[in-house]
C-alpha cells in the first residue's frame, strides 16, 4: 500500500493554499460600507474599533469589529464582503453578531426530557412517552386466542404492554443502593441493626428479593420506602434503649414543704422577721 497522498486526475497532488488579504476588502472604503450595513441592524454606538479581516475565499472576507454592546462581553461583529474580478470595490453580503474568546455564551440547549430531574414532576403533571426507552422491553404480546388472552393478560397478569427490562432494574437497583435507602445513608450509618433482622419489613419479590424490601413501620423515616437489607434506622423491631428507673434515687434530698412559710417582701413586718433576704425561721 503506497503512503504518498493522493493524486488528482492530472498526476498532481492537491497542495492547500494560504490565502492572501485582500487590500480593496480591508480598504477604508470597505470598513464604512460595513459600519453602514451594521448601522442597518444595531446602533453605532454598539460598533467598536475595527479589529481586522479575515479571508474567506478569493476575493471574499469578512471584516471584524468590536462590539459594545451590553452583556456582550467578548463578541464581535462581523460583515462579510466580496468583489468581482478585477473588480476595486466590495458589497456586503451578510452582517451578524458572533463570539469570539472568552465570549459569554448561553449553555448548550438541552431537549426538555433530558433536563428534566427527579422530583420535578407536580401533581396534574404528565411525562411524554418514550418509544425506544432502554429501561422498558415488550411485555406480554396478545396471541389473539379469546381463552389464552384472558388467561394471561387478566388471570396472570401480564397483559402490560412493556416492563422493566435488565437494564432498567440495574438502573433503579443501583440508584436506590447508592442513595438514601442504601447502606450509606446517615440513618444506616448511625443504625445498630439492619434491615435484614427487621421485622417491619417486607421481601420485594422476583430478582430483588434478595437485596431490597419495603419498610411497613409507621415510626422510620423510611416507611413505605423501598430499603437495602444492610440498611437500617432507629426504629428497628429489635432494637431498645435503656429504661430509666422508676424508684426514687435513695441519695436524693426530701424537701418538707410542711416547713416553707409564705411571706410578702412588700410588707415591711415580713421582710424584717426575715432579717432582710435569707432564709425563713424555723417554726415555732
Amino acid at each position: 500500500m503506497s503512503s504518498h497522498a493522493p493524486v488528482g486526475e492530472r498526476g498532481v497532488r492537491p497542495r492547500s493554499r494560504t490565502l492572501k488579504p485582500d487590500a480593496y476588502l480591508a480598504s477604508p472604503e470597505s470598513q464604512s460600507k460595513a459600519r453602514a450595513a451594521l448601522a442597518e441592524i444595531t446602533s453605532p454606538e454598539a460598533v467598536g474599533e475595527y479589529l481586522g479581516l479575515e479571508m474567506e475565499a478569493d476575493r471574499v472576507g469578512t471584516l471584524r469589529f468590536a462590539s459594545r454592546s451590553p452583556g456582550y462581553v467578548g463578541w464581535f461583529w462581523a460583515v462579510t464582503m466580496a468583489r468581482v474580478p478585477r473588480g476595486r470595490h466590495a458589497t456586503v453580503s451578510e452582517t451578524e453578531l458572533l463570539p469570539g474568546e472568552g465570549a459569554l455564551l448561553s449553555p448548550s440547549w438541552v431537549p426538555w426530557a433530558d433536563r428534566l430531574q427527579p422530583g420535578d414532576l407536580g401533581p396534574g403533571d404528565t411525562l411524554p412517552r418514550i418509544l425506544d426507552d432502554p429501561r422498558l422491553e415488550p411485555g406480554y404480546a396478545a396471541t389473539g386466542e379469546d381463552d389464552a388472552d384472558h388467561l394471561a393478560i387478566w388471570e396472570l397478569g401480564l397483559g402490560r404492554p412493556r416492563v422493566l427490562s435488565p437494564e432498567g432494574r440495574r438502573e433503579a437497583a443501583t440508584r436506590w443502593y447508592e442513595g438514601a435507602a442504601g447502606p450509606t445513608a446517615a440513618d444506616a450509618r448511625r443504625s445498630a441493626a439492619k434491615c435484614s433482622t427487621c421485622g417491619f419489613v417486607a421481601r420485594l419479590g422476583g430478582s430483588w428479593r434478595t437485596l431490597f424490601g419495603v419498610c411497613a413501620n409507621q415510626w422510620s423515616p423510611r416507611d413505605g420506602s423501598v430499603v437495602s437489607y444492610d440498611h437500617g434506622c432507629g426504629a428497628h423491631s429489635e432494637s431498645d434503649v435503656a429504661r430509666a428507673s422508676a424508684q426514687w434515687p435513695a441519695n436524693n434530698p426530701v424537701v418538707d414543704d410542711s416547713r416553707i412559710v409564705p411571706f410578702d417582701m412588700g410588707r415591711r413586718d415580713d421582710a424584717d422577721r426575715l432579717g432582710g433576704f435569707g432564709e425563713a425561721p424555723p417554726a415555732a
